[in-house]
């Protein structure tokens, strides 16, 4: 799926999502407006990234967060990782910092590119996600692979 299909999927979601909580018909108009203005103007090329595309030293200057749920990080997750599941980014975005990078991924990168729009829209413009998610991390070699990466 590409990433501008995901990010459609992703701004329909919040909408559905926001729809239910919102007092009144003004506030879904406001909430609808600032998507519009936010979409017509993000540049979602730069908001993914590849695993590979890091190498391992680098990790360490990133905020990384693991947005699956709590069962699955505790099984594993990548080394430094915080646990912040994808639907509680917005309540809990203080604990996410606007002064460094912010890596956020879950299983697949589906989830993850909800709760990424989801910070964007809320003006953290230091997110970006990370492309195919934990699986993909894995199935090249999650830290090893953006070694050999450096060293090719």
């Amino acid at each position: 799926m590409s990433i501008s299909r995901i990010m459609i999927h992703a701004a329909a979601a919040a909408a559905l999502s926001l729809a239910p909580t919102l007092a009144s018909a003004e506030e879904n108009i406001e909430a609808v407006k600032a998507m519009e203005e936010y979409l017509a103007f993000a540049d979602y090329g730069g908001g993914t990234i590849s695993p590979e595309q890091i190498p391992k030293e680098d990790w360490k200057r990133f905020y990384v967060i693991d947005a699956r749920d709590k069962g699955q990080f505790d099984k594993e997750h990548i080394p430094g990782a915080v646990n912040l599941e994808w639907r509680q980014v917005l309540e809990k975005r203080a604990s996410v910092p606007k002064d460094k990078p912010v890596l956020i991924y879950c299983n697949t990168g589906s989830l993850s590119a909800q709760a990424g729009f989801a910070l964007r829209v809320a003006g953290y413009e230091n997110v970006r996600i990370i492309q195919g998610g934990f699986a993909e991390w894995k199935s090249k070699g999650g830290f090893d692979s953006a070694i050999k990466k450096v060293l090719k």
